[in-house]
């Protein structure tokens, strides 16, 4: 019997897109991990989720009719139990094992697809609790999503907050070419909308990426930029493309100060952003020639998010983000020179509408036939070998259920055949590194973030040496 037709919501283009290319070799769920500094009690955490985070009434849907007209629904067997599970490690576990099988461990369609993990020792309550949350992409992007974990989470565990109004779907205004064109030209709509708003409130690209599509009402850029990628060339061939498998590793490397990070940007003249990329790209390389390859000339190119969402408060979850190839520059041997082209690559794709494009791709593929839709992910696959986002979470610590978060990281699915993925997260004063591969790709991605430390402190060691200009008296 089919729901109320209030209690149906049809996904949007980009959702059903994300949804759809789920595979057995790439599954489309972003994990994320909170290391907690004492044991959380389980009751008191399924409070919080119950009365924070299902205020969100998306987490308590499912979505039907998958292969045909997706909608979400509301479960009608909804188990909160289900969706927090607590898992208890023996002496001989190891961490990174347990969050690597679930990262590889698809979520159950016929059920809202999230779940909570409460990882404890056995060791006895000494230890503080590991979070991990898993949860489908058609749910939302990193944005969205960091929204809802600010949403249940305090800044002073003494004064918990009330919980956040639900975030309704709310379709906007459409144009008469719209209304004409179809759900891609919707999507295209959103976007300048979005950047219009953007462009007016004088973001930048690198503090606020919306202001890349400031000229989106172009469409003679819109059609360079498609041609761009539709004739873009593969990157350098490498150990990270070829067939993938199902199993996942994912690794972490020790925080970075933030302050330190700020620092070496402000004296180079460029963006915390840049600064972290460019040391992705050195990571890459050092694994590369580690590994006994020859680092050609050819850049490495990456996937790179761009949040399309219009500034201000998140006010719906859902995905709303466009992608850019960026070309990591890991044939350059010196640090310095590495921040430099980066810094120079992001330029150039200050004014670009290849987020747009990339945002109507996936709009297209939500629709598309089965036969599109994979001539796409390969296309993907073939442009680019690891995708890359860097998300800004909050300043100063937050507690959930009156336990301090320590650290906070997230691993990033990658779609069609790139097999590895590349996380950065800013959160209170640190930043966290995090990768997770295809083994058949990177069969230990912990060597990689190894080399993302070392190149960071290669890298200010460098800046260090550099000789500065005399300052004035």
């Amino acid at each position: 019997m089919a729901p109320p037709a209030a209690e149906r919501e049809a996904l949007s283009m980009v959702d059903t897109a994300w949804l759809r290319m789920d595979r057995p070799s790439n599954l489309m769920m972003i994990c994320g991990m909170m290391l907690l500094d004492a044991r959380v009690d389980l009751q008191q955490l399924k409070e919080v989720i119950r009365a924070r985070m299902l205020c969100f009434h998306r987490f308590r849907q499912r979505v039907a009719d998958s292969h045909g007209d997706p909608h979400w629904e509301f479960d009608p067997g909804f188990d909160l139990d289900w969706h927090v599970r607590h898992l208890v490690l023996h002496a001989d576990a190891v961490l990174e094992d347990v969050v690597s099988e679930l990262a590889s461990t698809a979520l159950d369609p016929a059920k809202p697809m999230w779940q909570w993990h409460v990882i404890d020792s056995a060791q006895g309550s000494a230890q503080g609790s590991t979070l991990v949350l898993r949860i489908h992409h058609c749910y939302g992007d990193g944005f969205a999503l960091m929204h809802v974990v600010e949403a249940m989470t305090d800044v002073d565990p003494a004064h918990p907050r009330r919980a956040r109004t639900d975030l309704a779907a709310r379709a906007p205004a459409r144009g008469a070419w719209e209304r004409v064109l179809g759900p891609v030209a919707e999507t295209v709509g959103d976007a300048a909308r979005g950047s219009l708003a953007a462009a007016a409130a004088g973001a930048g690209l690198l503090t606020h990426p919306l202001r890349a599509f400031g000229y989106a009402r172009r469409g003679a850029d819109l059609l360079y930029q498609a041609g761009v990628i539709a004739a873009m060339a593969p990157d350098a061939p490498s150990r990270l493309k070829g067939e993938l498998g199902v199993a996942k590793r994912v690794a972490w490397a020790q925080p970075l100060s933030l302050f330190e990070v700020k620092a070496l940007a402000e004296g180079l003249g460029c963006s915390v952003n840049d600064v972290l990329v460019a040391c992705v790209a050195g990571a890459l390389r050092a694994w590369l020639l580690e590994a006994g390859d020859t680092v050609a000339a050819q850049p490495i190119r990456a996937l790179v998010p761009v949040n399309m969402r219009p500034p201000g408060p998140v006010t719906e979850l859902g995905n709303r983000f466009g992608l850019v190839f960026l070309d990591l520059p890991a044939g350059i041997a010196d640090p310095v020179e590495r921040v430099r082209a980066v810094h120079r690559g992001m330029g150039e794709l200050k004014n670009s509408q290849q987020p747009l494009v990339a945002l109507g791709l996936l709009a297209g593929m939500g629709v598309a036939p089965e036969f599109i839709k994979e001539r796409v992910l390969e296309a993907l696959a073939a442009n680019a070998s690891i995708v890359i986002t860097n998300v800004r979470g909050p300043e100063q610590p937050r507690y959930l259920a009156g336990r301090r978060i320590g650290r906070e990281m997230f691993w990033v699915p990658q779609s069609g055949g790139i097999g590895i993925g590349v996380s950065i997260l800013s959160y209170a004063g640190q930043v966290s590194f995090g990768v997770v591969a295809d083994l058949a790709r990177v069969p230990d991605p912990a060597e990689i973030t190894a080399c993302f430390t070392t190149e960071f402190e290669a890298l200010l060691l460098r800046a260090l040496l550099m000789p500065w200009p005399r300052r004035r008296t």
